[in-house]
Parts: structure tokens; C-alpha cells; sequence
């Protein structure tokens, strides 16, 4: 960082509360312009289908579709990609989707049931969606992980059908996205991307089926698109940029705590990386590192502007004190660089993944320990969740009443249906009592 330094700050400053809440405030605001244009894009899709995609793909992505099927890519085409990528790549493709699916088969719901001692049986069945879209980005970069991280749990719930869309900007992929697909199963891949693609999981066109929830992560455009059609489809959230947290003894290596948040301003320029630690000598020796090794970073701008912009190493207090900010802040990532980092994780409430010790680098969860990488950010982890098999999986509640269980449940809802002014919910409860009850 040349001109300007990551900023410092300390709890026992007056204003930190102000700062603080400056340092975390953003919101993904759409202009006027944006939101109509999704809006007329999502129209357009709607009533034109395949014709509506090829025309947005054309003009945004620079391509020269003529047909819907110049968008399809096919299974042959899906594993001659897995076939082009070097060794190294597909071991490692592998390996992180093995992990992957190991973890999340950990997730699976199972159907229960019980029996009341009068015969009637009460229970919850879970169903897997029929068919979801995955959105990954293919703009500034490609993302294999992300194709991984959001298919595999759709398939271990058992989705039966999962179509993935990737824009591919002047008719170019990457390989290893496409390998990723076949190695995770997905059924079919479209070359679309934007509020088109969107639109087209959302509402189908003559070429995609509609799906049933979109997950995945993306632009200001796919932002505005996915929260305009949820209620006509599900979806996982609206994400925010990538953050990270990191609490710190002190006793860390300061370039390896360095490197970690230098991993998330890599992302982008809105990215936060912010380091808690009661010594303020090793927040000198990490700002320190962070100087050093910026300097060689190919993304090197991007992490100096997100460092300077949102970026920030804090004093604390103490380690408790740094648990009690960190579940204020809620962060996507949070590293936990301690001792013992086990005696702080039931104190731990809002967190999007935790990574305990002084090995458990961030970026590691990123790729292939096995829990999923998409998260819940700009402090939605007080109430969100990772991706994971659950947001694939439907429950249905089961009520098989027998006799005597409709008989004695009839009198209790007659009664609060009454109560509420409905005359006919208490009568069809009444059908069901005992001929001989007195309140028929």
C-alpha cells in the first residue's frame, strides 16, 4: 500500500461505535436505471423467451447467437473439457468435490413420524426440489469452486435436475468451469448469464425449463433480477461482497494473518478484511506485512483499494471483548487465530463459516474442506445460513387422524374456529365427532 495504509482503530476510542458502524455500512443500492432495465429485461424474457435471451446475450456479452441451441452446452462437451485440463487441475477438482459431497450427505434430512397413543400419526416428509439453476459468474473470472459448492448439495438432496448458467463474454469459457460441472453432475449448462439467465430459470423459455429455486451468486443486474422474481421461484439470498474477520492472539505468524486478508480484498474492491487483536504491536507487524506483500500480488489495486476503503485493524481489549464485536458484526468468514480456540466457539453466534486455529486458513474453506463457501454477508449471518442439502429439500407435515383422534381433536378446533368466526371450519371439524357428542 503506497500512498494510503489500511486504517487503525481501537475500542477504547470514544467514537468507535460511529466508526465502526461507518466501516460496515453498505448496501447494494440499484439505481432507477438499473431496476428498470432488469424490470424490462425480466418482461422481455417472460413474453419472448429464447428470442429475448439471444438478443440481451448478443448486445451484453458481445456473442453472435442465432439459435437457442448456440447457448446449450452439451454432455460430450461437458467431458471433452474434463478430458482438456491438465492432471493436477482434475485431482484437484475431484478431491474438493469429493470433500464437498461428504460433508453435505452429513446434512441430509430424514422423513419422521410418530404414533399417538389413539391411532393418529403426525410427521413431516421431505422431498427434494424437482429442479434448481445455478448461477455462476463469468465475467471478470471464472469460478470451478463455485460450481461445486452450489450443485453438489442440490444433488445430494437428490434434485433431479439441476441446469447451471455461465455467461461466456465474446464466446469464451473456461475449461475448468465446464469440468466442474461434469464432475458434480449437472444436467445441463447454458452460456447465458445477466437478468436474462435469470429470467429464464424463473419463467422458462421454449429451450430452459423453469426451475424452482436459483442459487448463486452475481452481479448488481443478477442481484436486482433474483430479488424481483423470488415468489415466482425461490432463492438462496442476495450476497453481498466477500468479508473476513479475524481474531488474533498475537501469536500468529503476521504474514499468514496478512495473506488472509489480503485473500479477501483480492475479491474486490468492496471486499472487508478486518483484524481484532488486544496487542498492539503485532497490528504493527501485520500492517507491515501487508505493505510487503501486497507489492506482488497480480490483484494487487484491487485488495490496496479494498484494504484502504473498508479495511481496518482494531484493538481490543481483550479476546472476549473481540467475540463480543465479532457477533456484532456478523461476518461471512471468521477466523479464530488463538490458543485455544475451542473455548471461544460456544460464545459464537453470528458466523457465516468459523475457522478455528492458527492453520485454518479462510481460503481453505474456499475450495475444498468440505463445508460450503457460499455464505451469508453484510451481517445477514445473525439470521442466515450457508448454502447447504436443506435449501434443496422441501418438508411436508403429515396428519393421519384416526378415528378417536378426530373425534377429540374436533371438539378442540370447533371451538377455536368459533372463536375466530368461522362457522364453516368448525362444522367440518363436527363431521367428524362422535355421532352420540353433544356439540354437533
Amino acid at each position: 500500500m503506497t500512498s494510503k495504509s489500511i486504517r487503525r482503530l481501537s475500542t477504547a476510542e470514544k467514537n468507535f461505535d460511529a466508526q465502526l458502524d461507518q466501516l460496515l455500512v453498505w448496501e447494494a443500492v440499484a439505481s432507477d436505471a438499473v431496476a428498470s432495465s432488469v424490470a424490462e429485461i425480466l418482461q422481455q424474457v417472460r413474453s419472448r423467451g429464447d428470442a429475448a435471451v439471444i438478443e440481451y446475450t448478443n448486445r451484453f456479452d458481445r456473442r453472435e447467437l442465432v439459435r437457442a441451441g448456440d447457448f446449450a452446452v452439451t454432455s460430450a462437451e461437458l467431458d471433452a473439457a474434463l478430458q482438456r485440463i491438465n492432471p493436477e487441475e482434475r485431482e484437484a477438482l475431484e478431491v474438493a468435490a469429493r470433500r464437498v459431497r461428504d460433508y453435505h450427505e452429513h446434512q441430509v434430512q430424514k422423513s419422521w413420524r410418530y404414533t399417538e397413543a389413539d391411532g393418529t400419526v403426525l410427521g413431516q416428509q421431505i422431498s427434494p426440489m424437482a429442479r434448481v439453476g445455478i448461477y455462476v459468474p463469468g465475467g471478470k473470472a471464472s469460478y470451478p469452486s463455485s460450481v461445486l459448492m452450489n450443485a453438489i448439495p442440490a444433488k445430494v438432496a437428490g434434485v433431479e435436475c439441476v441446469n447451471m448458467v455461465v455467461p461466456a463474454p465474446d464466446g469464451k469459457l473456461n475449461d475448468l468451469v465446464l469440468a466442474a460441472a461434469a464432475i458434480a453432475g449437472v444436467n445441463q449448462v447454458y452460456t447465458i448469464g445477466g437478468a436474462q439467465a435469470v429470467a429464464a430459470l424463473a419463467y422458462g423459455t421454449e429451450t430452459i425449463a423453469a426451475v424452482d429455486k436459483i442459487v448463486g451468486p452475481g452481479n448488481i443486474f443478477v442481484a436486482v433480477a433474483k430479488r424481483a422474481v423470488f415468489g415466482r421461484v425461490a432463492i438462496d439470498m442476495i450476497a453481498g461482497p466477500s468479508e473476513i474477520l479475524v481474531i488474533c492472539d498475537g501469536a500468529t505468524d503476521p504474514d499468514w494473518i496478512a495473506m488472509d486478508l489480503l485473500s479477501q480484498a483480492e475479491h474486490d474492491e468492496l471486499s472487508q478484511s478486518i483484524l481484532l487483536c488486544p496487542d498492539a504491536q503485532f497490528l504493527d507487524r501485520v500492517a507491515a506485512s501487508l505493505q510487503r506483500l501486497l507489492s506482488d500480488l497480480p490483484r494487487a489495486q484491487i485488495a490496496q483499494k479494498s484494504l484502504v476503503e473498508r479495511g481496518a485493524l482494531i484493538q481490543v481489549g481483550s479476546l472476549e471483548e473481540a467475540i463480543q464485536l465479532s457477533n456484532r458484526i456478523a461476518p461471512e468468514h471468521l477466523e479464530v487465530s488463538v490458543a485455544d480456540p475451542e473455548r471461544f466457539l460456544p460464545q459464537i453466534r453470528n458466523a457465516g463459516a468459523i475457522f478455528l486455529g492458527r492453520y485454518s486458513a479462510e481460503a481453505l474453506g474456499d475450495y475444498c474442506a468440505g463445508p460450503n463457501h457460499v455464505l451469508p454477508t453484510s451481517g445477514t449471518a445473525r439470521f442466515s445460513s450457508p448454502l447447504g442439502v436443506y435449501d434443496f429439500q422441501k418438508r411436508s407435515s403429515i396428519i393421519y387422524c384416526s378415528a378417536e383422534g378426530a373425534d377429540k381433536l374436533g371438539r378442540v378446533a370447533g371451538t377455536l374456529a368459533r372463536g375466530e368466526g368461522f362457522e364453516a371450519h368448525a362444522r367440518s371439524a363436527a363431521f367428524r365427532i362422535k355421532r352420540n357428542a353433544s356439540d354437533n
